[in-house]
């Protein structure tokens, strides 16, 4: 199971990496307490929250939002309570936290409140 999980998230990890090398868009600056752990993100051709989380979001949280374990605990977003609080959601996708890039240089204003809302009405 831990084999599978691993290997899983390293093919995310480099999916997302080969997607975010290929396609246009600013870079974001750093990670919340991991400086530069955003550099190099670029956000991919993305109009819609649905899209910002797959190409971004999932590769982390996982396509259920259910989180995972790994080299770190990666928070699960689905019935996550804290994404009731009004700025939460938009806070940490501007700031990161952790292991959690900045995507405030990285995503468009309509791409955050995108992706929130998709976050909220299919995972919260």
């Amino acid at each position: 199971m831990t084999r599978t999980l691993v290997f899983a998230a390293a093919a995310a990890f480099c999916a997302s990496s080969a997607l975010a090398a290929s396609a246009p868009g600013p870079s974001a600056s750093g990670g919340g307490d991991n400086p530069g752990a955003g550099a190099g993100i670029v956000a991919p051709v993305a109009k819609t929250g649905e899209e910002v989380y797959k190409y971004i979001c999932q590769a982390c949280h996982m396509a259920d939002a259910k989180g995972g374990v790994g080299a770190g605990t990666i928070p699960a977003l689905a019935a996550n309570p804290k994404l009731a609080a009004p700025g939460y959601p938009i806070i940490m996708v501007l700031n990161g936290r952790g292991a959690m890039p900045a995507f405030r240089d990285a995503l468009t204003p309509e791409q955050i409140s995108g992706v929130v809302g998709y976050i909220r009405t299919h995972f919260g």
